[in-house]
């Protein structure tokens, strides 16, 4: 994630902490300071909310080293005001590994709780228990306190939360996974509206919550979406094969004619029907800006964009072009370029089927109510 600084390792997956995490600092700060707090009791609160992502952090590793389980690799985790976000390589899909690694976190703030209220009976028994004060108290009761909430607050049965993943890997035992996730993804909207409404009333801070809650299931019903319609298709079936190629001796000026005659935006690069790299739109936006149209094709092409093969699996082509930084690659039969592939295109291709979907969808209620 832009924007953030790697502060740890643990496991070979890094630690960051984006920028607008200092603003979460910098509010207790103010908040302590506006309420005529003394620096003593601010430092407290900044120590208290340093504790408890500390928390985060091994609620996300519990992920984290469940999935690893299942060789399902993490490639960082980065703190953010609002939580810790845990970049999986993917989301389990068998219904049993995903509930594993969903109640993983939720299970580590249970143990941290229990460890710390232990601690504290341990040491000054039920006195601590009976002063609580979220302000200003126990520290050690607060945090114990707080892994209680991260821990039953993340299982609400609402996406992102893990609550919602484990609610999708019950469902995912009796139907299919697409449904699952559109019920789950329902049931953490519905939330979400309840979220907004005790938000008016109670606090406004519940209103940020809905909205998070409401996209956040709303994108993962359309990501599982997308990976079902691209699941088992060769690249062959969505690739562009009316495509211009370039030598990387032309000019700048060569190219612009064929990017305004045409849809083409991005241009293979070949030289005796061998790839050798891409010519993208922004690349070459960039480069008449800078450098006028006699630069040439090979000083501004793309040349790690790498290509794919005709019977390379859709799925893992498009999430290899969304991680990279290339909008297009070319497409190869027996090592010769026969076609393009394009984040838009797939895009386009996605609209399409999904459409015949539906359309499948409803020809077969229509089949039923004839039938009946």
């Amino acid at each position: 994630m832009k924007w953030s600084w790697k502060v740890a390792e643990v496991a070979g997956i890094g630690i960051y902490i984006h920028w607008t995490f200092l603003i979460l600092v910098a509010w207790v700060l103010v908040v302590e300071a506006s309420q005529g707090g003394s620096m003593a009791t601010a430092l407290w609160g900044v120590a208290l909310v340093l504790a408890v992502f500390a928390c985060v952090v091994l609620h996300e590793l519990g992920h984290a080293l469940t999935a690893k389980r299942y060789g399902i690799l993490t490639r960082d985790i980065t703190l953010l005001p609002i939580g810790g976000v845990a970049r999986l390589e993917r989301i389990p899909e068998e219904p049993r590994q995903e509930l594993w690694v969903a109640l993983a976190g939720p299970a580590v703030n249970g143990v941290i709780a229990v460890g710390l209220i232990a601690v504290i009976y341990a040491m000054e028994g039920l006195a601590p228990f009976s002063r609580f004060a979220l302000v200003g108290g126990h520290f050690l009761v607060n945090l114990a306190f707080a892994n209680v909430i991260l821990g039953a607050f993340n299982l609400l049965p609402a996406f992102p939360m893990d609550g919602g993943r484990v609610l999708r890997a019950l469902l995912a035992e009796r139907m299919d996974y697409v449904r699952a996730t559109q019920i789950a993804a329902n049931v953490g909207q519905a939330m979400a509206v309840v979220f907004g409404v005790l938000g008016f009333f109670l606090n406004w801070l519940l209103l940020f919550v809905a909205l998070f809650v409401y996209l956040g299931a709303q994108q993962e019903a359309q990501a599982v979406e997308a990976r079902s319609l691209l699941r088992g298709v060769p690249v062959r079936d969505a690739m562009i094969t009316r495509f211009r190629p370039l030598s990387e001796n032309a000019r700048l000026a060569d190219v612009l004619p064929e990017l305004l005659a045409g849809d083409q935006q991005d241009f293979p690069v070949v030289q005796d029907e061998r790839i050798l790299g891409m010519l993208t739109r922004n690349a070459l936006l960039t480069a008449l800006a800078e450098g006028g149209q006699d630069v040439r094709v090979a000083q501004v092409m793309h040349r790690d964009c790498g290509a794919v093969d005709e019977s390379d699996m859709l799925e893992k082509t498009f999430e290899q072009m969304r991680q990279s930084k290339c909008p297009a690659m070319p497409v190869l039969r027996s090592g010769r370029v026969v076609g393009m592939i394009t984040l838009e295109n797939v895009g386009e291709w996605m609209m399409i089927q999904s459409a015949l979907r539906q359309a499948r969808a409803r020809h077969r209620v229509d089949n039923i109510f004839r039938t009946d």
